[in-house]
């Protein structure tokens, strides 16, 4: 299935993250089968609060397209999404979100505030969390415990 295919595109722009020293978050947009955007975290190498994955794919897909309106597309993430890049998604006029593990802290699709469920945005997205989970799950543990060894060696 694409959907697969497609979370295994951002499970690999996650680990270039964790390779950078950010977050291991990647994020893949689609349409129609053709890659709008991608990016993974990086707000630490681009001093930027923003530049969570999502928002790089989003940035990149409209950049690409010429306009910030992203309608039929579908973005896939390994992590569940902040509030910060629901909202961007809801502006975009993404379709469809796909993400793989939750995010018990701040995630805001399912673990928080459930914003897919409201009523005042004026634009509704399917949601679909829980594609490729355990791998995704997998990598942001080892980045964890790996910089918690850091800080604990020296």
């Amino acid at each position: 299935m694409d959907d697969n295919r497609w979370m295994e595109r951002a499970l690999v722009l996650a680990g270039q993250a964790a390779a950078a020293g950010e977050v291991p978050v990647g994020a893949v947009l689609v349409r129609e089968g053709i890659v709008l955007g991608e990016g993974y975290n990086q707000p630490i190498a681009g001093h930027d609060p923003t530049a969570h994955a999502e928002i790089m794919a989003l940035r990149a897909a409209a950049t690409a397209e010429q306009n910030y309106r992203l309608p039929g597309s579908t973005l896939y993430v390994t992590l569940e999404p902040c509030t910060m890049c629901f909202g961007a998604m809801v502006h975009a006029r993404v379709a469809r979100l796909v993400y793989a593990a939750s995010e018990p802290r701040a995630g805001v699709c399912e673990s928080q505030l459930h914003l897919p469920t409201v009523e005042f945005y004026n634009h509704r997205m399917v949601v679909e969390g829980g594609l490729l989970k355990e791998e995704s799950a997998v990598m942001l543990k080892q980045f964890f415990a790996q910089r918690r060894g850091k800080k604990n060696a020296g």
